[in-house]
């Protein structure tokens, strides 16, 4: 082969592989513009708000179905202090708040759920049953939480605390796609909630990560209950390239959680013992989902 004829071959196959990688990157960006991320909307019928308390830099998390008649919504993680943002934006949306809902049991801020109960009368306040949590509804590993025609299906994934679920958007023809994930602390963004209080166990954190988030699709939106870096979402696929620690064998993994040396909890001792009420009344009696 001449000279000539090799140039001209290798310049096609550079063309042919560019051409492929911007086909591929257009496919990427088409698919996850359309997809949940800060305050968009991901799909016609699903409300998505993603709401910011400063002072814990806790995020709240508002869904709704637009295509029921009720817009019947969801609010996870909603923090005391934002109760009035988060009611008014409800009555301004037209939404029928069903559940107000934590991850787990948290240690620095106070929920919301009880305050929401008692300015948006039907709303039912819902936290896992292994928290030892006081709550209107109880869930457990592989339940659903509906709100309209989507749902969330609950996934246990203890190890920052013994009650820590994962809510995973809903598989099927109605559901969200790409599906998305509301992590609570056991997964950050590039990071993961300590170990080291409230029963945590970092080989147990470790384990729950790895298969229960972890086995997602890589394209999966993950959303945490805190950032403190202003980054407001990631992907089980950037997770597990690019997060600092549950990327390490689970023995690195377990070395770097009991060296963090981390300062006690500064809100701990007022958010424990009033988020075990999970702000219920005492007089309302929990039920079953």
């Amino acid at each position: 082969m001449k000279f000539s004829q090799v140039a001209t071959c290798e310049w096609v196959g550079r063309f042919l592989r560019c051409t492929l990688h911007i086909l591929l990157a257009s496919f990427w960006f088409r698919k996850l513009s359309t997809m949940p991320g800060g305050s968009a909307v991901g799909t016609p019928n699903l409300l998505f708000r993603q709401l910011l308390e400063k002072e814990s830099s806790t995020y709240t998390y508002l869904l709704a179905d637009l295509s029921h008649p009720d817009k019947p919504a969801v609010i996870v993680d909603p923090v005391d202090r934002t109760v009035d943002r988060d009611v008014n934006l409800v009555k301004e949306l037209g939404l029928k708040l069903v559940y107000a809902m934590n991850t787990h049991v948290h240690a620095d801020h106070v929920t919301g759920t009880g305050l929401l109960k008692a300015k948006l009368p039907g709303v039912r306040s819902l936290i896992s049953k292994a928290s030892g949590a006081k709550a209107d509804v109880y869930v457990e590993h592989g339940d659903r939480v509906q709100y309209g025609s989507l749902f969330l299906e609950v996934r246990a994934t203890p190890g920052h605390t013994q009650g820590d679920v994962t809510y995973v958007s809903g598989e099927g023809p109605e559901q969200v796609s790409p599906r998305f994930a509301f992590t609570g602390d056991a997964l950050l963004i590039r990071g993961c909630g300590r170990t080291d209080f409230q029963g945590g166990d970092a080989d147990q954190l470790y384990k729950s990560v790895h298969s229960q988030i972890f086995s997602l699709p890589p394209e999966t939106f993950l959303y945490p209950a805190h950032d403190y870096k202003g980054l407001m979402a990631t992907t089980v696929g950037e997770e597990k390239l690019y997060n600092t620690r549950l990327t390490k064998s689970l023995e690195e993994f377990k070395t770097i959680m009991k060296n963090l040396n981390l300062a006690y909890p500064k809100m701990m001792d007022i958010a424990v013992p009033a988020n075990l009420k999970c702000g219920i009344q005492d007089d309302v009696s929990p039920s079953a989902l």
